[in-house]
């Protein structure tokens, strides 16, 4: 069977299964590929959050880049997807998902949609998942995959996330999948009290930190150094630069 016919199948039988049953249906050929990445790469470096473990073993990953890069999708590395942007290493998607302490009542914000794989694997834990991508044909694209796959529950916005989705707020979480300078001052003050943001910092092309904005049921706000990662800059429409 052809590649491409290959692919409509599994869409078509993923939109018969809601959040989560992707990997139940016959036509997914990369179960094994799943449990063997949740075991070699996430497992094996720590991360013991069941839900996101599950959220993992779930979500089709292999549909989530391109045709071209399929062969590739759960090797231990980022992707290209196009329009100079990637799809994060697996283990760091796990990480900074574990990283937020959310469940399944909760609302999350994501800056930096892609091709929809975080925003996935998010909808697999929380009730209701907002994303922000400011390249209008990924968003389009990924609001579409999300949707064939059953992922009812993410809404894509185009929009520019260092300015958040303030009609939504506040959010239990917030993870920024690009670099920024620095932290928004919009994105902490959209977050509930009580709620963590994951983001990286630092200059493109460079060795980045990892920073995990937790804000206290009081309002105070601590900041600390997680992990050292390389992420694609965060981007500003231009009437925003």
């Amino acid at each position: 069977m052809a590649a491409a016919a290959l692919f409509t199948l599994i869409l078509g039988l993923a939109m018969l299964a809601g959040p989560g049953e992707a990997e139940q249906t016959p036509a997914d050929p990369a179960a094994a590929d799943r449990r063997q990445m949740i075991q070699g790469q996430i497992e094996a470096r720590g991360i013991s959050n069941r839900a996101v473990l599950d959220a993992m073993t779930r979500v089709p990953r292999h549909l989530f880049v391109p045709p071209r890069e399929r062969a590739s999708a759960y090797e231990d590395r980022p992707l290209p997807i196009g329009f100079g942007q990637t799809i994060s290493q697996p283990y760091i998607v796990a990480y900074m998902t574990e990283a937020l302490q959310i469940s399944r009542d909760h609302r999350v914000l994501e800056i930096g949609t892609g091709s929809g794989y975080q925003g996935a694997v998010l909808a697999e834990i929380v009730d209701k998942v907002y994303s922000i991508e400011i390249v209008e044909p990924l968003a389009r694209e990924a609001q579409q995959r999300l949707q064939a796959l059953g992922y009812r529950n993410v809404e894509v916005r185009v929009g520019d996330g260092h300015r958040g989705l303030p009609e939504f707020a506040p959010y239990d979480g917030i993870v920024v999948t690009a670099a920024a300078q620095q932290v928004p001052d919009a994105l902490v003050a959209q977050l509930k009290p009580g709620a963590r943001m994951v983001i990286p910092i630092g200059l493109p092309d460079r060795t980045q930190d990892l920073v995990l904005v937790h804000k206290q049921a009081d309002g105070t706000i601590s900041r600390r150094v997680v992990l050292q990662v390389r992420f694609v800059p965060m981007t500003k429409h231009k009437s925003a630069a």
